[in-house]
C-alpha cells in the first residue's frame, strides 16, 4: 500500500509529532492514499513556502491488519464518536496503533461543527457526510507502528 505526507520538508524518517491543535484520530504521523490530498495540504502553505514536499511511502497492509488497529470505511456513529472524543475531550488518548478513516476536510470540518453545536445530530451528519467524495487518512499513532513504514522518495512541489 502507498501512503503519502505532504509537508513542507522531506521527511525521510517520519516521527510522532505532537500538536498545538486537536486533531481527527489524535497524535501521530498522520498519511493518506491520495497524493492529490496530500499535495492540496502543501498547497494551503503558500504564504509561508515557496514549495514543499508530497513524501511517499510503503506500508504492508497485512502489517496494519495483524496490529491493534481501528478502521472506518466510512462516517459512522462510532466514527463520529472517536473524532469528537479526540477533538473536544482534553485528557482523551487511545491505543491504537494504527487508526484509518475519512479525512474531515474543510466541507466536512463544517458539517462537524454543526454537529458539534447542536444544529446537526449524529444520524444528520452521517446523512450529510455520505454525499461527500471523502478522502482517506491513516493515522500511524505509535513508534511500532512507524517501524513498519518503508521511506519511498519525496516529490517537490512548487508553490
Amino acid at each position: 500500500m502507498i501512503v503519502y505526507h505532504g509537508s513542507l520538508e522531506i521527511v525521510d524518517t517520519p516521527e510522532i509529532r505532537f500538536s498545538n491543535r486537536t486533531l481527527d484520530y489524535g497524535t501521530g504521523f498522520y498519511t493518506t492514499t491520495s497524493f492529490d490530498q496530500a499535495q492540496n495540504w502543501v498547497n494551503r502553505r503558500k504564504k509561508s513556502a515557496k514549495y514543499g514536499f508530497v513524501n511517499v511511502y510503503e506500508i504492508d497492509i497485512e502489517e496494519i491488519k495483524k496490529s491493534h488497529t481501528l478502521w472506518f470505511d466510512s462516517p459512522t456513529e462510532d466514527w463520529i464518536d472517536f473524532v469528537d472524543s479526540n477533538r473536544n475531550h482534553i485528557g482523551f488518548t487511545h491505543d491504537y496503533d494504527f487508526v484509518y478513516g475519512p479525512v474531515a476536510n474543510d466541507r466536512v470540518y463544517a458539517a462537524f461543527a454543526l454537529y458539534e453545536s447542536g444544529v446537526l445530530n449524529k444520524e444528520d451528519l452521517i446523512r450529510e457526510l455520505k454525499v461527500y467524495n471523502l478522502v482517506d487518512q491513516l493515522l500511524f499513532h505509535t513508534e511500532s507502528a512507524l517501524k513498519k513504514l518503508r521511506y519511498v522518495e519525496t516529490i517537490r512541489i512548487d508553490l
